[in-house]
């Protein structure tokens, strides 16, 4: 499942791609109004990544007006809900995404810590994604 952000950064070919899966986007598409059930009940994990500081606000917020809010809301707490943070460091660190973060890890949510290096707007600093393990 990709945001419409996401797919407008990278894109749903090279998602659908590198997956061999098509890639689900559209909360309201024909054939797929309870994805964001359906998908739920499925998955044993749910990874968030990258976590943006308006996804992270937004999903604080309990906002359901797309696929990535829906998935949230319908969540199996039963089940791990992981979220990697990635932004510019003020934005990290602005108190609405602190604030946001810690009612998310109230609710359940495992936020993965951030490191610090080179972000996307060419700073340097904290609020960069946390590099997988291979």
């Amino acid at each position: 499942m990709a945001s419409p952000s996401a797919l407008k950064f990278i894109g749903s070919a090279t998602l659908e791609g590198l997956t061999g899966k098509p890639v689900l986007s559209d909360m309201y598409a024909t054939g797929q109004l309870m994805d964001h059930i359906n998908l739920i009940k499925w998955a044993d994990v749910v990874v968030l990544a990258p976590a943006t500081a308006n996804t992270i606000n937004r999903l604080a917020q309990g906002l359901a007006d797309d696929l990535t809010g829906a998935l949230f809301l319908a969540h199996d707490w039963q089940k791990p809900y992981l979220l990697a943070p990635a932004m510019n460091t003020r934005m990290y660190q602005h108190p609405a995404t602190q604030k946001s973060l810690q009612t998310l890890q109230e609710w359940g949510v495992n936020v993965l810590p951030t490191a610090e290096g080179y972000l996307a707007c060419g700073d340097e600093g904290h609020g960069k994604m946390i590099e997988p393990e291979y």
